[in-house]
């Protein structure tokens, strides 16, 4: 992976280089994110057990449940943009982005 180029930029874009339309490229890398993302978090929570104090499992079952919600609200509002705009702001805003990002980082 090239550092700054997103999973799921990478995705959509292999997916449109090989002819299949935006929102379908899109809709299948967030897809694709659900399991991808809960390995990682049964991962972490395999590897960080011995941390986890009584009351903590309500929390992370909350957090998980409200995560998966706004992120379904997030990709909706994504995929309409895409609809509208195309990947070329989105692709503007994340050269902007990682832009101030490496001058912040190369600041301190």
């Amino acid at each position: 992976m090239i550092p700054g180029v997103s999973r799921s930029g990478a995705t959509i874009m292999g997916a449109v280089a090989l002819g299949i339309d935006r929102k379908t490229a899109a809709d299948f890398s967030f897809f694709l994110a659900v399991p991808t993302l809960t390995g990682a978090t049964v991962f972490q929570l395999a590897r960080h057990h011995d941390q986890l104090g009584g009351g903590m499992a309500m929390n992370i079952v909350i957090g998980a449940i409200v995560s998966f919600i706004v992120a379904i609200v997030v990709v909706k509002a994504f995929v309409a943009f895409l609809k509208k705009y195309g990947f070329a702001l989105f692709g503007w805003y994340r050269i902007v982005i990682g832009a101030v990002a490496l001058v912040w980082l190369l600041g301190r």
